[in-house]
């Protein structure tokens, strides 16, 4: 794991068990967790300026998790955030990407998946955005054109990954490094940003989860 133990991880589930069994993972893989029962527990506790990313779970008692993501976008040092659900909600899921979701899982996951989903998300906190290019295709390895040429078709990194034959953790960062150099903090803003600069079709697949 790339874990970086200057990272931290806020968890905000209104579930206990399911907090402390999220944080006892993430800190196996190095990072720090904090963790918060309501939307207003997080939005009320102490600032902390390390990097990281907001796991946030769709269905909080109170203020939803969509509800908080909206807040969190009007803050000018707003972090990444990874969505969490139990349902498969797909409407909800579109609606979460398309407002600069990273990422959103389905529950029960993996740690592999969570970790992956986390390491996303705060490489886009730790790694400036390029510079804009007008020839951007010309910085782009051959493996980030196929992998953006998945992403333009709405499929799963999961998918990328068995069309490739690579294996679904390369196609992850993989499209992390799309998200740096096209100056994008979310699926949402890579399709529109990398559209306008190689005249790919930009419409937001319906999903696009791992």
């Amino acid at each position: 794991m790339n874990a970086d133990r200057e990272s931290v991880v806020h968890i905000v589930d209104d579930d206990a068990s399911m907090r402390a069994a999220l944080a006892r993972l993430l800190c196996a893989s190095g990072y720090e967790a904090r963790e918060y029962a309501s939307a207003g527990d997080f939005l009320v506790s102490e600032p902390d300026d390390r990097p990281g990313c907001v796991l946030i779970d769709l269905e909080l008692g109170g203020p939803s998790g969509l509800d908080l993501q909206r807040t969190l976008r009007r803050q000018a040092s707003a972090l990444p955030v990874v969505f969490m659900s139990g349902y498969g909600d797909v409407a909800r899921s579109v609606e979460a990407m398309k407002a600069g979701a990273v990422d959103f899982l389905i529950k029960p996951f993996g740690r592999d998946a969570l970790v992956g989903a986390v390491e996303t998300a705060i490489s886009l906190v730790r790694r400036p955005a390029a510079a804009p290019t007008h020839d951007v295709k010309s910085v782009l390895s051959d493996r980030e054109e196929v992998v953006l040429q998945g992403v333009f078709k709405g499929l799963r990194n999961k998918q990328i990954a068995a069309e490739l034959g690579l294996c679904e953790r390369t196609v992850k960062t993989c499209r992390a490094e799309l998200m740096r150099k096209f100056g994008a903090n979310s699926l949402a803003e890579l399709l529109r940003n990398a559209g306008k600069r190689t005249g790919a079709e930009t419409a937001l697949p319906s999903a696009q989860m791992s």
